[in-house]
């Protein structure tokens, strides 16, 4: 496992070497202030002073998210996915989930709409150090439509019917630019 997640940071640094700083979203989750690149709302579950990287890779109709986090809690779980908006000082500054075909319902609860096939979802377990890498693939491209952070949330995103893409409190956020 060590030796996969050292491959995945691996390939993680070449795409962020390879892509314009303008493509990507990292930073050092700090409490809210005009400016932060990546806000912590929890700071025992995201703590200050944790890193994240985030990386969308766009090849034809495919899109890739990559989602790197250090430093967070050990061995936990953690849901999360691309919002449409910023990072702000409130939790719900970020608005709904970025969707592919926006359900017109928000926030969105049916699968039909909240599925990893029409959102960005990047859940993960951290590692020993609170170390993951998560990687989402859909067949849709950003292009100019709204995307603006990606939301680190307390649990794995659900799927049933009426709770579908929930995945508990919104614990950080990073902003990014996705094209």
């Amino acid at each position: 496992m060590r030796k996969l997640l050292s491959v995945a940071a691996a390939l993680l640094l070449a795409a962020l070497a390879a892509t314009p700083a303008s493509a990507t979203g990292h930073g050092v989750f700090e409490t809210w202030r005009a400016g932060a690149k990546a806000v912590t709302y929890d700071v025992e579950k995201v703590p200050v002073g944790a890193r994240v990287a985030v990386v969308p890779l766009a090849t034809g109709r495919k899109t890739s998210v990559l989602l790197y986090v250090h430093g967070l809690l050990p061995y936990r779980h953690y849901g999360a996915h691309v919002h449409v908006k910023p990072c702000g000082p409130a939790p719900a500054d970020s608005g709904p989930h970025f969707q592919d075909k926006a359900d017109p319902v928000v926030p969105s609860v049916d699968p039909a709409y909240a599925n990893p096939r029409n959102e960005i979802w990047l859940d993960f377990a951290t590692d020993d150090k609170g170390s993951a890498i998560a990687i989402a693939n859909v067949l849709w491209r950003f292009g100019d439509r709204p995307a603006a952070a990606v939301v680190i949330h307390a649990d794995h995103t659900h799927t049933g019917p009426g709770e579908a893409g929930t995945a508990g409190p919104r614990l950080a956020c990073v902003n990014a630019r996705f094209r």
